[in-house]
């Protein structure tokens, strides 16, 4: 039988020049993380973002979300360069486009939020405008956009343009709904306004917590920007994925899906985890991709009574998580399989992740393995959906200790979702399918939701676990 081929092609954008790297084109796939220190504490963010480019890290993002913030970046820049570390900075801004202005004088990439870079905040209200208001809006966006792209221009500094599932505004709701067609549409209006002043250095990104809507809609960007002769540089992630092996799997089903069809420049692999362990995983995602792509077309090939089978081998447990994850990943978001077998191409004892294991066992954790693909894939949920950011600037909680205790405390709630984000940049709208959420409202400060309504705010962080686990248990009494 002859061997059962891929017809892996990567798909090349246009190049954008961030700093000294360049990305898209033939250049190789980029891999990026994000700090989550005070951008204003210099020794701290420096030291931060060193640890990121020792592991490899090719770019490093910093939260800006004020004019001080971004003003620091030039301190941080210059002790960077000064200690050998010439790689590209990047600001990351919401809320305020004057904040953006700064930053582009310091940094070798900015990105902004179409959904709060003009629109206000999202509300989950619904609006209703007319066309001519709707077309009132874009010459307003394009208006403030102008001296930002001036400035840019002038500078050499790149932009992204970052859609987010979770912020998207109002005025996109109002005409799209919660929907990929409304992603994508936040996007091309402020990719056209680029295109029309003749800016071309733009890295772009749709990212979701649902592994489902973000890859729907990265697919239908790419069909978009061809309609209209566009061909930028993508930049891939699963937002808000969470931390240990389900962070893993759930960004190596959506990151994967994608690269193994050719599509993407950058990646950034966003676990709730010092950002520095990001980096490894990435790397093992780019590296594996000619061989998932193969393996998704065996995969495929397999698939018999609604099932994948699929055997492989990894030289350690992670790999194979994540190899398991990219070639099936695109199969199972497009339904053409709802069932996933797994096996090792040598003993399964080989790679799991315990030397003490025994054969039952391992069979045991590969069952499991693809139980939690099946999961981040939203197929089959056979335990608790935990829907955390990976942390950054605005976080003023301790992020990981949070998870800890209440993932500790909700892990036998087999399919409830909870979302635990730390600041409210996408908090409420990532949260929006949860059934509860814990976001940061402020220092020291938690807000509680149930679904989309915020049901407790400004609560002190020392209480707010505690208040949490009361609404879940007294809700999953009435049950």
């Amino acid at each position: 039988m002859m061997e059962n081929k891929s017809s892996y092609q990567r798909r090349y954008s246009s190049v954008a020049h961030v700093g000294n790297i360049a990305i898209g084109g033939d250049n190789p796939i980029r891999i990026q993380s994000m700090t989550t220190t005070n951008t204003n504490d210099t020794e701290g963010s420096v030291a931060q973002a060193k640890r990121i480019i020792d592991a490899g890290g090719e770019l490093v993002r910093l939260t800006t979300q004020g004019s001080r913030e971004a003003e620091n970046m030039k301190n941080i820049s210059a002790r960077l360069k000064e200690d050998g570390y010439p790689q590209p900075i990047v600001a990351d801004v919401h809320f305020n486009a004057h904040v953006a202005d700064v930053a582009a004088h310091y940094c070798e990439k900015v990105r902004i939020n179409p959904g709060n870079y003009v629109d206000p905040a999202r509300t989950f209200k619904k609006l209703e405008y007319t066309d001519e208001e709707y077309q009132a809006e874009l010459v307003r966006i394009e208006e403030r956009l102008t001296p930002f792209i001036a400035i840019c221009r002038e500078h050499k500094t790149a932009v992204r343009i970052g859609v987010n599932h979770g912020s998207l505004s109002d005025r996109i709701m109002s005409r799209y709904g919660d929907t990929p067609a409304g992603i994508v549409e936040s996007c091309m209006e402020f990719l056209r306004i680029f295109k029309k002043h003749d800016f071309n250095d733009i890295i772009i990104s749709i990212k979701a917590s649902n592994t489902v809507v973000m890859v729907q809609s990265v697919r239908l960007l790419v069909e978009a920007m061809d309609k209209e002769d566009m061909h930028y540089p993508l930049h891939l992630g699963v937002t808000e994925a969470g931390e240990g092996e389900d962070g893993r799997i759930k960004s190596a089903v959506g990151i994967g899906a994608l690269l193994t069809e050719g599509i993407g420049d950058t990646i950034r692999v966003s676990l709730s985890e010092e950002p520095e362990c990001e980096i490894p995983v990435a790397r093992k995602i780019v590296d594996s991709i000619e061989e998932c792509a193969r393996l998704r077309a065996e995969a495929e090939s397999s698939i018999k009574d609604d099932t994948i089978t699929l055997a492989l081998d990894a030289p350690d447990w992670e790999t194979f998580q994540l190899k398991a994850a990219m070639a099936v990943g695109a199969l199972l978001i497009d339904r053409k399989a709802t069932k996933l077998v797994l096996s090792s191409k040598t003993s399964p004892t080989s790679i799991t992740s315990s030397t003490s294991e025994t054969s039952e066992t391992s069979n045991t954790s590969l069952t499991s393995l693809a139980d939690a693909i099946l999961q981040a894939a939203r197929i089959k949920f056979t335990k608790t959906e935990y829907i955390s950011c990976p942390g950054c600037g605005r976080t003023l909680y301790n992020l990981q200790e949070t998870i800890a205790r209440i993932k500790a405390a909700t892990s036998h709630l087999v399919g409830l979702k909870i979302g635990i984000m730390g600041c409210i940049v996408n908090g409420p709208g990532e949260m929006a399918d949860a059934d509860y959420g814990y976001v940061g409202a402020g220092r020291g400060k938690i807000s509680l939701y149930r679904k989309k309504e915020c049901i407790e705010k400004n609560i002190p962080e020392e209480e707010a676990v505690e208040r949490l686990l009361k609404f879940i248990e007294e809700d999953q009494k009435q049950k």
